[in-house]
């Protein structure tokens, strides 16, 4: 990968994961003249690459709320997102439409996946309950211990190393300069303003400057000017694959506890860990026992799949569990994209889109009011 170097850019993207890979890819789309994207290290090398690629807003949610609706909104996108890729790049980042399971085995459990499937049945949204013989005909491989389940036929997958080296490619191929390798030391702002950044190779002149750092947003600091009030903290997440031919499953499966995820090579996935452990990205003993038990419960056959990859990446966790998203109305210029915590491969092409469009037409979405940098600035204090 050719790194450039520049004194000068319309826009500045801090960040170079699948956030600031694709709001810079979003940006050139909008034409919006020299972009520059700046990574301390390489693009898609941290919590990007060790995420499972899931898109699975229905699974996860217990309500709808703005994020649940930025969540379904981000995955509707994503068959448009894959084919735009897949055109500008000829690459394939593996959009898996099978759907995904949601697998009860404990009392608890059944009552768990009976309110979402109540209250999502009640929002119209697209879900299929099953009993426990429906779902091993579905998946013959889960454990004989299963007592029911759902199916969401809408939460998908897609191949987030593919998605990351597509990314990669179409910034390249619409003329963004990525300079990796680059710490950025603070923004230099005047009245209010941004006049650009400080990095480790030089000062940077931009008026237009996209935070999306993720869990090292909160190393970012500016002159003249205070950056909002709210701390984005590193959350560990461990991840085990095997070698899966042939294959387990074909959907994704959820429990309460783990999941697992088929990939269209024969790797299956396992996680995941949530652990606030600072930067340390250390597989542990402890990890590797909890998703094997967890991935055990959902089929006693991954006893028998060789282990061929472990790994840890860190999640960009926010205060109150939600993205940061906008513009900080206090600065001109300046824009935030992180804190997307376990969510960024789904976010990923809403946040382009929308990031884009209030960055090069000014048009701040009200998708992004429950998400604003100022939510976390105490009432009555400037």
């Amino acid at each position: 990968m050719v790194t450039h170097s520049i004194n000068t850019a319309d826009v500045v993207v801090i960040g170079g994961g699948v956030i600031g890979l694709s709001v810079a890819r979003a940006l050139a789309l909008r034409g919006a003249g020299t972009i520059a994207l700046i990574e301390r290290s390489h693009p898609g090398s941290e919590a990007s690459s060790a995420a499972a690629g899931i898109l699975a807003p229905q699974a996860e949610a217990d309500c709808v709320d703005d994020f649940f609706d930025l969540a379904c909104q981000s995955r509707t996108l994503y068959r448009s997102f894959a084919s735009s890729l897949l055109e500008e790049t000829g690459i394939d980042v593996e959009l898996d439409n099978s759907g995904t399971l949601y697998l009860a085995f404990t009392e608890e459990d059944e009552k768990e996946i009976s309110r979402r499937y109540e209250w999502q049945t009640r929002a119209g949204l697209p879900v299929e309950r099953l009993t426990a013989e429906d779902a091993r005909l579905i998946e013959p491989g889960i454990s004989e211990n299963v007592r029911a389940a759902l199916r969401f036929p809408l939460d998908v997958q897609v191949e987030n190393r593919r998605l990351l080296s597509a990314l990669v490619e179409a910034n390249q191929q619409h003329s963004v300069l990525l300079m990796t390798g680059t710490n950025v030391e603070s923004l230099r702002v005047q009245r209010n303003k941004l006049e650009g950044i400080e990095t480790s190779r030089g000062f940077i002149s931009s008026r237009n400057v996209v935070i999306a750092g993720g869990a090292w947003t909160s190393f970012l600091k500016a002159s003249d000017k205070a950056l909002p009030d709210f701390r984005i903290e590193p959350v560990r997440g461990q991840m085990l694959c095997f070698d899966s031919n042939p294959r387990v499953s074909r959907h994704v499966i959820y429990s309460p506890r783990g999941y697992v995820v088929p990939r269209i090579n024969g790797r299956l996935l396992s996680g995941s860990t949530t652990e606030f452990a600072g930067f340390d990205k250390s597989v542990t003993a402890f990890g590797v026992h909890s998703i094997l038990t967890r991935a055990l419960e959902i089929s006693t056959l991954i006893s028998k799949l060789p282990l061929i990859d472990l790994w840890a990446g860190l999640r960009p966790h926010a205060p109150d569990n939600l993205p940061v998203l906008g513009p900080y109305k206090e600065i001109e210029g300046l824009f935030y994209a992180t804190g997307h915590y376990r969510n960024g491969i789904l976010l990923a092409p809403i946040t382009g889109e929308l990031i884009a469009e209030a960055v090069c037409e000014g048009i701040v979405s009200p998708l992004l009011a429950s998400f604003a940098p100022e939510r976390f600035t105490p009432i009555g204090v400037n």
